[in-house]
Parts: C-alpha cells; sequence; structure tokens
C-alpha cells in the first residue's frame, strides 16, 4: 500500500480530476471546513454560521459539513461554548473518580460523530484529486455508524457513496441507509455482526477490482486518526479543563477502527493521562488473542486496526455484551428508571442517559473498571465519549427482552441486572501494557496488515516507534491549505 492508499496525501495527484472537482463543487455551492475550523467552531465564518440558521441538522445539504464537530447544542443547530458532555453521578459508577462523556449524537445527519470520521477520510482525496465524484463511487467499510457517516458526507458533497457492511447490524442503521442512499444496490450486506470485519475486507477487495470504486477503510486510512487527533482531542481537552478536574487520570475509548483512540495522543501530550483502549469480552482480541461474536455495536472487530498506535496505549480493558444489553434496559426502560431513581440518580442524570448507546454504556463500565483497579480518587478525572445515543438501538429493546427476559423486563429484572454489572468491585478483564503485553498486541496485526492486506512489512514495523505517529501531525496543516486552495477555486463564499 502507498501512502496515498493510506489516506496520506501531501501534494494534488490529479489535476484533471480536482479540476472537474471544483466546477462540480462550484455549481452546487459546496464549501468545505478545514480542520482547524471544526476544531474550534468559533472560527467558522460568521456568513456561513447565519446561513447555518436556516438548514436542519439532518438535511442533506452541504452546509451541514460545517456541523462536523463537538459544538453543537442541545437542539443541534446552534452552538455552545463547551462541547455537551454528562458527568455520571456516583450513586451510578460507584466509584469516587469523575467520569465524564462527551456527547456524540449531537452530530449533524446521523446522529453520531462517525460522520467526523468519514468527513476526514474524504476530504483530503477531494483537494488533492484523488476522488473525482463525476465518475468514483466512495465505498464506506464499517460495522455501522462510519458506513452512515459515509453515506451522508457523500451526498452533500455531491457524490455517490455505497455502504458496506455486516447484515446483523441494527433495525436502525438499515433504516437510516434505506432513506439517504440512491440506489438500493448501494448497501452491500456482509454476512455476520459485528466482529465479522474479514468478510467486510473480502468484499472491498472484490470492489476495488472496478477503478471507478475509491476504498475509504477507516480502519487503515490515517486521516480518520489525524481527524479526531485534531478535532475530537481539543474539544476532550476543553471538556476536561472546563470540569475543573485535578488531574486527567486517562482517556478510555472502545476501539472499533482506532480513529477515537487518536483523541488520546493528543490528551496525552498536553497532560499525561493514560491511554485505554476497550474491547468486548466475547471477543477478546487485545486481553487475550482471543475472537468471537458479539453485540456492542460498533466496536471489536477482530483484529488491531492499522491505525491504532499500541505502543502509546497503556492498558486494555474488556467488557461483556451481557453487561451492555442489560443496562441498555435499566437505561432505557420505565422499570430501569424507577430502580435509578431510587438509587439516588436525579430525574435530570436519568435523562441523560439517552445519550448512551451499547459502546457508549461500554466505555462507561471500562472507566468504572479503570477508576476500580487504579484507585483513583475525587481528585482523577476520566474522559470517555458516548459515540452515539439509545435512538440508534430502540429496536434491541425488543430482541433483549425476548431473548433474556421472556417473563418482561420489570423492577426485579432491573434490579438484578443493576445488581450484576453496576453494583460491585470487579476489575477483572483488565490489563495493564508492558512492554510484553504491548509487542503481543502490536504483532498481531501483522497477520491481517502484511500478510492479507499487502501493507509493507517496513511500515508495519514504523509505526512502532512514537517518531511515526508525531511524524504526520503536519498533514493536518497541509490539508487545510489544499482545502483554503480549494474553496479559492471554486469562488464558493464563506
Amino acid at each position: 500500500m502507498s501512502q496515498e492508499t493510506l489516506g496520506l496525501y501531501e501534494a494534488v495527484v490529479d489535476e484533471a480530476a480536482l479540476t472537474r472537482t471544483v466546477e462540480r463543487f462550484r455549481s452546487v455551492g459546496i464549501r468545505l471546513p478545514t480542520f482547524a475550523e471544526l476544531g474550534d467552531p468559533a472560527t467558522i465564518p460568521g456568513s456561513i454560521v447565519d446561513k447555518l440558521a436556516d438548514v436542519g441538522p439532518d438535511e442533506p445539504h452541504p452546509l451541514n459539513l460545517f456541523r462536523v464537530h463537538w459544538y453543537n447544542d442541545e437542539a443541534r443547530t446552534g452552538r455552545v461554548e463547551v462541547p455537551g458532555y454528562i458527568e455520571l453521578p456516583s450513586e451510578l459508577t460507584g466509584v469516587d473518580a469523575r467520569i465524564i462523556l462527551a456527547i456524540g449524537d449531537r452530530f449533524p445527519m446521523i446522529t453520531a460523530h462517525k460522520v467526523l470520521a468519514a468527513y476526514s477520510c474524504l476530504a483530503p482525496r477531494i483537494v488533492a484529486g484523488a476522488f473525482d465524484p463525476t465518475t468514483h463511487r466512495a465505498i464506506w467499510p464499517s460495522t455501522g455508524n462510519y458506513a452512515r457517516g459515509g453515506v451522508a458526507i457523500s451526498r452533500i458533497m455531491d457524490s455517490r457513496g455505497v455502504a458496506v457492511l455486516p447484515e446483523g447490524m441494527s433495525k436502525e442503521r438499515f433504516d437510516w441507509l434505506d432513506e439517504w442512499i440512491a440506489s438500493p444496490d448501494d448497501i452491500i450486506r456482509t454476512y455476520g455482526v459485528e466482529s465479522n470485519v474479514k468478510e467486510i475486507y473480502d468484499e472491498c477487495n472484490r470492489l476495488a477490482q472496478d477503478p471507478q470504486n475509491v476504498i475509504l477503510n477507516q480502519f487503515s486510512e490515517y486521516s480518520n486518526h489525524l481527524g479526531h487527533y485534531g478535532v475530537t482531542g481539543p474539544a476532550l481537552h476543553h471538556i476536561f479543563n472546563d470540569s475543573g478536574g485535578k488531574r486527567l487520570a486517562a482517556y478510555v475509548s472502545a476501539s472499533g477502527s482506532a480513529g477515537t483512540l487518536g483523541a488520546g495522543d493528543y490528551l496525552k501530550e498536553r497532560t499525561g493521562c493514560h491511554i485505554v483502549p476497550v474491547e468486548a469480552l466475547e471477543c477478546p482480541t487485545m486481553l487475550y488473542n482471543g475472537f468471537g461474536d458479539h453485540n456492542i455495536q460498533g466496536i471489536g472487530d477482530k483484529h488491531i486496526p492499522l491505525i491504532h498506535n499500541v505502543t502509546n496505549s497503556d492498558d486494555v480493558v474488556g467488557v461483556s455484551d451481557r453487561a451492555t444489553d442489560a443496562l441498555f434496559m435499566v437505561f432505557n426502560t420505565a422499570a430501569g428508571h424507577a430502580l435509578l431513581a431510587d438509587k439516588g440518580l436525579a430525574p435530570s442524570a436519568i435523562e441523560q442517559l439517552r445519550h448512551m448507546g451499547l459502546s457508549s454504556i461500554c466505555n462507561m463500565l471500562a472507566s468504572i473498571k479503570y477508576a476500580q483497579y487504579h484507585r483513583l480518587t475525587s481528585d482523577d478525572v476520566i474522559v470517555t465519549v458516548a459515540t452515539d445515543g439509545a435512538a440508534m438501538y430502540t429496536s434491541e429493546i425488543a430482541k433483549f427482552t425476548t431473548r433474556d427476559y421472556p417473563g418482561g423486563f420489570g423492577a426485579q429484572e432491573a434490579a438484578a441486572a443493576f445488581g450484576e454489572h453496576l453494583g460491585g468491585e470487579s476489575s477483572a478483564h483488565l490489563m495493564e501494557l508492558g512492554q510484553p503485553e504491548t509487542d503481543r498486541v502490536f504483532n498481531l496485526g501483522y497477520f491481517t496488515w502484511v500478510e492479507q492486506q499487502g501493507v509493507s512489512f517496513e511500515h508495519f514495523e514504523d509505526r512502532r516507534r512514537q517518531d511515526f505517529w508525531n511524524g504526520i501531525r503536519h498533514y493536518l496543516a497541509e490539508w487545510d491549505e489544499m482545502i483554503s486552495d480549494f474553496n479559492d477555486r471554486t469562488g464558493v463564499a464563506g
């Protein structure tokens, strides 16, 4: 794989394609935001902010590109000074450490943060002339939200997007895709569930035989990592500073593509916090070189992503989908809400739980495990992300009820679920990453990327060194220059 194949563009690679794209974007009025603007939306021109007032956050409108950031308000129409976040009460977590989740369901169009990853992967290709919307199709391999984000970004950038995802993902994902795609052929369902990523890769390798198809593989596109480093990282740092916490102990993030973990590099550079990747216990790739299926949708894809900065990680945590499924029931049913009120949670705290989908609950549980294992105090803050909200999984309630609670989910079932998964102290399935453990996790990626996907051994090994990761940061500034030049050529006003 070349640097360009991995999303690292330093210059225009096809001037003719770029010229066609400029003409296309000029004709439909598309202006691209820079990564700096998304990282600090206060720098977005006032004229664009004024125009956004007339655009709904779920409209397929190109101005929604300027909402692909963490600073949207509750209504998802305006901007706030500090990104929205939830601080979980100790009555829920059972630990003294402060656990804070950034709210991801305020992002436009898909109500999930993966729309940022999609923009991060497509925008550099657009301005480098590596993606021509007049001839190319953008292929978005995913286990759900990234494919939705890709289809949304493709559509508002007047391009054709194709979602490739396992057939076992939530009904809500497919319902959304049905409304946004140009043709039924633009959804490709592969075998399996969350952890069946090899099947996605196989389908993408087949699609790549057609030169009109451009594969935007979130697992190997460094622009995914860099987008979160440059946009999510500063937002989370802003949240921590706003919280008044004394010490940022850890950044916890479940790993799907590992893109969101890129924010941890930004935070660690500035605070010294630990970076804690999380996976499903039913598919414990990092913990035990294990494998299996699970239902924590969006994470745990049975391999080590190329863009995971493994050697900068400090701990690994495994969380069972039994826990996330059960607590999703607690957080989203009347019986569960009554129990939480009895536990002392304020109505406002209970209401905030709607921002937490399955992987968000996973992040919460991993944060609790980390706090227990490291004996954190009230001086310590753990920052994590609620990548999407409960609305993306409402159909799962009926499935969980039929499977696990055939007699219904009432007070007794809610109490049992809370007691089993939140009522005790357990730091099981947490591993500190010393040198041998780090090497083992890193080395596991060899089989996917070198043997199966054609990454050079030299490039694979370069990723062991932090010099490599520090050395790709400059692309963000270079892409911003290319985006600015592109906007100048289109003449679309800011």
